[in-house]
């Protein structure tokens, strides 16, 4: 783990060859407080920017705060993609820093809300993920995803992006990987898991270190920490690299303001997938037994 100061003049990416830095943020975002929130994950960003990051993930709503108490306060708080301020923001942030940002927001279009994540680039935006597997009282909130897992192809390798819940399902890291991506970034805002005995991993870090070692995938989790409106959120943040090890994290609890950083290896990473002379994670999967797609109907590409 490591944390950068704030500088004015920011480095390009660390991108040698098929090695890249990854950034992820752990801060709290307070509930309906946008400017701050927004002004907070703004300048994180650049920090992580000046420690070379190429890749800069945010939390699961973190420009708004999670626990909405109406409809009506979500869809208040909710911007337009990508020509609303949050999103107009971290373009500009990814432009001036020569970065990916990946970024939770509360997303409004038409009189629908989405839980979703902006993907941007140096370019600008590059397109939207919306959260397929709703948690608790969003349900309340927002319509479930009706974008599938999409994969975004930037100069850094290819990105999948998932939010907080979705992890729980390897169905959604398994078509990431049969489409060939790189990297998975999780904004996400982790919460205790009822029965956990003390002292043992959070079960959101034993998901994604699992989910990263059978997919061969690196997975970076940026989570939130403090309490909001009484639920607390367990901090933790994680960068895992694409054998299921941790890189950099967990990171603490309550540590608030947190840039965690690690490198990946992509030339690694596609290596990882052959576990040894006989056997690798992808061909050896079934598919006389099981649709190697899972009945998506997305066609199987080359790797």
């Amino acid at each position: 783990m490591s944390l950068s100061s704030d500088s004015g003049n920011l480095p390009a990416p660390s991108t040698a060859g098929h090695l890249i830095t990854v950034a992820s943020i752990q801060m709290e975002p307070r509930i309906g407080r946008k400017d701050e929130n927004l002004a907070r994950s703004v300048a994180l960003a650049e920090r992580a920017a000046a420690g070379g990051a190429a890749l800069v993930v945010l939390p699961e709503l973190a420009n708004t705060g999670y626990m909405f108490e109406s409809r009506a306060e979500a869809f208040a708080l909710a911007e337009p993609v990508p020509n609303g301020p949050s999103t107009q923001a971290w373009i500009e942030v990814a432009r001036r820093c020569n970065t990916l940002i990946v970024a939770g927001i509360a997303e409004r279009d038409g009189e629908r809300l989405y839980n979703a994540a902006v993907v941007i680039g140096p370019g600008g935006w590059l397109g939207t993920y919306r959260k397929l597997h709703l948690w608790g009282d969003e349900h309340l909130f927002f319509e479930a995803g009706d974008k599938g897992l999409p994969l975004f192809h930037t100069p850094w390798g290819r990105l999948g992006v998932v939010i907080c819940y979705d992890g729980w399902f390897p169905e959604v890291y398994r078509l990431l990987a049969m489409q060939g991506a790189d990297v998975v970034a999780m904004p996400t805002n982790w919460v205790p898991m009822p029965g956990q005995p003390p002292g043992s991993p959070a079960m959101a870090n034993t998901l994604a270190m699992a989910s990263a070692h059978s997919n061969a995938l690196n997975i970076v989790c940026a989570n939130r920490t403090g309490t909001e409106r009484g639920q607390p959120f367990i901090g933790q943040s994680l960068i895992v690299d694409a054998q299921g090890w941790p890189l950099a994290g967990p990171a603490a609890v309550g540590g608030d303001d947190l840039v965690l950083t690690a490198q990946l290896d992509l030339k690694a990473t596609r290596q990882a997938r052959q576990l040894n002379a006989f056997n690798h994670v992808l061909r050896d999967r079934r598919d006389d037994v099981y649709d190697p797609m899972l009945g998506t109907g997305w066609p199987l590409p080359r790797h």
